[in-house]
């Protein structure tokens, strides 16, 4: 495999604007994700930037950032037209789509992807899941749910369905964490398709790929990582830096 991973960010952030230049304890917060992603040494590594100043930041802090239509739907919309400016010859094979708010996300969630779709051959797309943090999550709308086909302490499986709805019984309840790796081919066709009937009723795009028949698998990871969505969020991600201390 050749894989690359690609952080897609913009700035107009519905609940946060500007999120990806937010200051964590000193360093913007695209900036932590792109070292968390270097750090997993699970490929190239580079921005698929929405604005001109995200740009400019993962410049300079050494990194490597694309340009891309501010206009663009999605994230994966994003990564692929990053992926065609940066390697048009098709020489990427496997594209990991690490969302630009984990800023603290362990670089063993990133290459958990890329090791799944070196070990399952009909995985054409690979996620994490992680245990859920306290009951509420089986009733909350805003934690996504993964059903798995998981043997007994196994630490992966084939995905069947993500849904937001409450989960009932005495087994494990899998929160979804948002990172995804494809092989290239599955993310064209995948980006290629219109939402799908289930992608639309669960607000939930990767129903699509199933519904396209295309094969999810997922890897277990011990916790979910931090994620920023609104201001709460960035206050425990500014707290949670200033616990772990070290330099920025």
């Amino acid at each position: 495999m050749n894989p690359i991973v690609l952080i897609p960010a913009r700035m107009a952030a519905t609940r946060l604007p500007g999120k990806p230049l937010a200051d964590i304890d000193g360093v913007p917060m695209i900036v932590r994700v792109l070292r968390q992603a270097q750090a997993a040494g699970a490929g190239a590594v580079a921005v698929a930037a929405g604005d001109r100043e995200i740009v400019e930041a993962v410049e300079a802090a050494g990194g490597r950032a694309v340009l891309t239509d501010p206009d663009l739907p999605s994230g994966s919309d994003r990564i692929l037209a990053a992926l065609d400016a940066l390697d048009p010859r098709g020489e990427r094979d496997v594209v990991i789509n690490l969302q630009g708010d984990m800023p603290f996300v362990d670089p063993s969630v990133v290459t958990a992807c890329a090791s799944l779709l070196a070990e399952q051959p009909d995985c054409d797309i690979a996620t994490v899941v992680a245990p859920e943090a306290s009951p509420a999550d089986r009733t909350n709308a805003d934690v996504v749910k993964a059903i798995l086909s998981l043997a007994p302490e196994a630490r992966e499986g084939r995905a069947l369905y993500f849904t937001r709805s409450t989960l009932y019984g005495d087994q494990p309840v899998w929160r979804h964490v948002g990172i995804y790796g494809y092989r290239r081919e599955a993310l064209v066709q995948f980006n290629a398709a219109q939402p799908s009937p289930l992608e639309r009723r669960e607000k939930l795009e990767q129903l699509r790929a199933l519904e396209l028949g295309l094969s999810i698998w997922a890897s277990v990871a011990d916790a979910a990582p931090i994620s920023v969505d609104t201001p709460a969020d960035l206050a425990a991600a500014r707290h949670f830096a200033e616990t772990i201390g070290g330099p920025p």
